[in-house]
């Protein structure tokens, strides 16, 4: 097993890592954002735009009974969209921070 004892601080203050915390943040930031007023859409909509919702789409299915689906597919959308970004960018990031670690550098 590695040796756990790492020097946290002057991990924290390693601009590579500052660097990947800002990014990382900001990106989050951004879906989370998006992904609450989307969340309220919901509500605001059935409560302020009845008629919209409640226009028939198919049979039964309104574009209420859409829009509360869509929720599910944004959700998953989300976490595909962090997923590819963590593999492509974030972890690239973090490797680098761990070979310098390695390195003593």
């Amino acid at each position: 097993m590695p040796n756990p004892n790492f020097n946290w601080v002057a991990i924290d203050a390693n601009p590579k890592f500052q660097a990947l915390h800002r990014k990382k943040t900001v990106f989050l930031w951004g879906l989370m954002i998006f992904s609450t007023i989307y969340y309220f859409m919901l509500p605001i909509g059935a409560a302020y735009y009845q008629d919209l919702f409640k226009t028939k789409v198919w049979g039964v299915v309104n574009i209420g009974i859409l829009f509360a689906l869509s929720e599910f597919v944004v959700a998953w959308a989300i976490a595909f969209v962090y997923s590819r970004k963590a593999n492509a960018e974030f972890d690239a990031m973090s490797q680098e921070i761990i070979n310098d670690l390695k390195k003593g550098a």
